[in-house]
């Protein structure tokens, strides 16, 4: 399983659990985190991706 199919399935996982707790925005605060802290993880997550690899 490459890494796009893997971010793409954690990210609807993430939406079914934000979609069944909804007084609870985990997506929301994973991008406030994302957007502020810009972990080193997510460029490479993305560079990945992009990549191809």
């Amino acid at each position: 399983m490459n890494k796009k199919t893997q971010l793409l399935l954690a990210v609807v996982l993430l939406g079914v659990v934000d979609a069944i707790v909804p007084f609870f925005p985990i997506l929301a605060l994973i991008l406030i985190y994302v957007v502020l802290e810009k972990p080193p993880w997510f460029l490479e997550t993305v560079q990945g991706i992009y990549n191809g690899r």
